[in-house]
């Protein structure tokens, strides 16, 4: 699965605007033969939104949601996004996987949230794995902070994940997040993990870009740097079929150990 990683901030508080560059974005990621494009953590809106997020959040099929799928149906791709979710009075830090049939295939809401930002304006998720099938893969969504937590990719691994999609917001100076961690997960659960950023800075926050795609022998595919970029990189089922062969991790578990982990 050809994969396009879009790391970009895009408008702060302009959703027109942004669902305008990510239907440029995703015109050049069909151009590229891409199959799916991922965009970062609360895309829609911008991050450092603060108290506009109530009035910006959105439903999950909301007009912006149906915009996204005329773009992922114009161009042929599946496109994932991250926004504010607006569930009745509560707001989620969520992210859409749409098909490129405009089918809403897919939606998460961040279980681990962030800091008193994030803490303060959303309420967290209490799904952790959210998977869809596209294009003969399993792809499993997550956000930014949740792929730090081991047990939550590993669960993702356990459920047959192939393909790991994480928006992020990854600030300075948590860089090594991007550099080391992602490969790492990537590795010690035997998927494809494609981590998209946002870049430059945003209030008090200042994002380090770095985007990359992982696989499973824990060798970035593609890595951007510190700028607004379309990167792209492979996610080959038949590579990770084989590398889930040689690699015993999941097979040589012992979860009767792990009971103290819950």
């Amino acid at each position: 699965m050809r994969t396009a990683l879009l790391q970009s901030s895009g408008t702060l508080g302009s959703a027109d605007a942004n669902l305008k560059a990510l239907d440029e974005a995703a015109a050049r990621a069909a151009d590229a033969g891409a199959d799916l494009l991922v965009a970062p953590e609360l895309y829609l809106t911008g991050y450092a939104i603060g108290d506009d997020i109530p009035r910006l959040a959105e439903a999950a099929d909301g007009a912006s949601a149906a915009a996204i799928a005329e773009t992922a149906v114009r161009h042929g791709v599946a496109i994932a996004y991250g926004y504010p979710e607006r569930d009745g009075e509560r707001v989620f830090n969520s992210v859409q996987l749409i098909g490129p049939d405009g089918a809403r295939l897919a939606n998460y809401r961040k279980t681990h949230l962030f800091g008193c930002f994030e803490r303060d304006h959303f309420t967290p998720g209490e799904q952790a794995v959210v998977q869809a099938e596209l294009g003969g893969m399993r792809v499993g969504l997550m956000i930014c902070y949740d792929v730090e937590f081991p047990e939550n990719v590993r669960a993702h691994a356990l459920a047959g994940t192939d393909l790991l999609l994480v928006p992020t917001a990854q600030m300075h100076p948590f860089q090594f997040v991007a550099e080391s961690v992602v490969p790492v997960r990537a590795f010690e659960n035997q998927m494809y993990v494609a981590y998209v950023n946002r870049v430059g800075r945003e209030g008090e926050f200042e994002f380090v870009g770095l985007s990359t795609l992982a696989g499973p022998d824990g060798v970035a595919r593609t890595r951007a740097g510190r700028g607004e970029q379309l990167v792209f990189a492979d996610a080959d089922p038949a590579f990770l079929a084989a590398s889930r062969q040689a690699n015993p991790y999941l097979s040589d578990r012992r979860p009767g150990l792990y009971a103290s982990l819950a």
